[in-house]
């Protein structure tokens, strides 16, 4: 809703759409209309600009809860969990099968709503958000790296990279060079045309990894990402983590029950029936290493 003054006679109408005339007065608005315009577009702008950005957390949560109702049973997976990341950190969250990993995961990721507390990227609280505010801030904030790949089997390689660029309304061109740039920089410039089938089971996931990051996003959320590979393949892809980390300035946060996890991640959580158990720092993991 905006709130339109004449300039001639002070009224002032509230409306949701175009005035060009004074309802009150017949004054011409349009010059009105315009300045309300220019200020909007100046908002997004300085919105946009990375330079402006001041907050210390790029996701942040606060007594996170989440509830599941299994026929009259409450079953509570999340248990008050806070936690506090910050932009460029290597974040793994750590636990055994049913400690709530996998729900936090949907929670930061904002694929599900929690039952109490809030969720913040960007100090923007996920829960307030409609549905078409959600749809744009995951398809631009957040890249999403699933345990079972998720590629769209009747598409190449490239294809399934820039998919995501189409609803983010990229130009075509656009498009197509950054796709093979960043196949190129996960290892696959050589294989932009061959489907899923045709590629190994790390190739695939290389080819997820290009994909959450086409976007240009703030956060990777990776969902036992190395879960499907064997050791030698999940180092490679743990490594191609720290160096977006470090390189890219990108956040990621890590889901996984993998020990070796720890060698990469600069910050691991451990949950454990919900809660967080433990907090360790590793900060020589800064240091690239394979």
């Amino acid at each position: 809703m905006a709130r339109i003054e004449c300039p001639e006679c002070g009224h002032v109408e509230e409306t949701t759409g175009l005035v060009t005339v004074c309802p009150e007065c017949s004054a011409d608005l349009r010059s009105v209309m315009a300045e309300m315009g220019h200020r909007r577009e100046k908002l997004r702008e300085v919105a946009h600009d990375d330079s402006m950005t001041t907050h210390e957390f790029i996701v942040r949560t606060k007594d996170l809860h989440k509830i599941y109702i299994m026929g009259e049973v409450e079953v509570p997976a999340l248990k008050g969990v806070e936690v506090n990341i910050r932009r460029g950190e290597y974040l793994s969250i750590m636990g055994p099968s049913g400690s709530g990993k996998s729900t936090l995961f949907n929670m930061v990721g904002g694929l599900d709503k929690p039952t109490k507390g809030t969720c913040f990227i960007e100090e923007v609280d996920m829960a307030q958000l409609d549905a078409f505010e959600l749809a744009w801030l995951r398809c631009r904030k957040i890249g999403y790296i699933f345990q079972t790949f998720n590629l769209i089997p009747v598409m190449t390689a490239l294809e399934n990279v820039t998919l995501p660029m189409i609803f983010a309304g990229m130009s075509s061109d656009e498009m197509m060079d950054r796709g093979a740039m960043l196949l190129d920089l996960v290892g696959l410039g050589e294989r932009l045309h061959h489907k899923p089938y045709e590629l190994s089971g790390g190739q695939q996931q290389r080819v997820a990894v290009a994909r959450a990051l086409v976007t240009r996003p703030e956060v990777i959320l990776a969902d036992e990402p190395t879960g499907e590979l064997d050791t030698t393949t999940g180092r490679q892809i743990m490594f191609l983590f720290q160096k977006i980390s470090i390189e890219e300035g990108v956040t990621v946060l890590m889901v996984t029950h993998d020990p070796v996890v720890e060698e990469y991640a600069s910050l691991v959580y451990h949950l454990g029936d919900g809660t967080i158990e433990e907090i360790i720092e590793h900060p020589e993991n800064k240091i690239l290493s394979e």
